[in-house]
């Protein structure tokens, strides 16, 4: 493990193991190669971090990031004003479409979901707030690498059977600075969901501007 991050070194090394279950359950073993810290330490700060309910064991008894985590990522969520200034339009979109809607956000290189709406059909797409999926998969990720301007469509690209359409949230710079999303099966969408959904995406983007006082 390099130098401290934030000069509380236990902390660092709490955060560190958490990155490390982000990628998926561990066994103790796993987590010392993840981290680097000795087996005691390694087992001590998992252990403590699963006391707050923000680490659980799986019933093989690998560590998984804890439900606490849940809850934390929901509030830092609604708490960014873009997320609050969002919902409206979000909601006119689920409406209009009858397909599940996200908001993403870049950080890094990831994209971020900050605000989700499920569809009302049983079989619908699912991403929870929070989430951190790859850039390089999904027309959010591509909308938030600043590849194109309109709507960006994807088919079965970064989940099969699964297809989406997504717009740039623009900044007053007109750089992207979230990516509005429709998401749902490819039986319902089509292969072709672009022209389904593309103006009704671009236009929730545009409102997203305004209430977010971005126009």
């Amino acid at each position: 493990m390099g130098s401290s991050v934030s000069g509380v070194g236990v902390v660092d090394k709490a955060v560190a193991v958490l990155g490390a279950l982000e990628r998926g359950p561990c066994s103790l073993g796993e987590l010392v190669e993840a981290t680097g810290f000795s087996r005691a330490t390694t087992h001590r700060l998992a252990v403590a971090l699963e006391a707050h309910g923000l680490v659980r064991r799986n019933p093989d008894g690998r560590f998984a990031l804890g439900v606490g985590l849940v809850a934390l990522g929901r509030a830092a969520a609604e708490a960014l004003p873009l997320s609050s200034a969002a919902q409206p339009a979000l909601r006119g979109l689920r409406d209009a479409t009858g397909e599940s809607v996200q908001l993403y956000v870049r950080e890094g290189d990831r994209r971020v979901c900050i605000a989700a709406l499920e569809s009302p059909h049983g079989l619908r797409t699912i991403v929870p707030m929070g989430a951190s999926l790859p850039l390089d998969a999904g027309s959010a990720g591509r909308v938030l690498s600043g590849a194109t301007d309109g709507w960006v469509e994807s088919v079965g690209e970064r989940e099969a059977g699964v297809a989406s359409v997504s717009a740039a949230v623009r900044g007053p710079g007109g750089a992207p600075v979230a990516a509005v999303s429709v998401s749902g099966p490819i039986e319902r969408t089509t292969r072709r969901p672009g022209s389904r959904y593309g103006a009704a995406v671009v236009a929730a983007a545009r409102e997203v501007e305004q209430a977010a006082g971005l126009a």
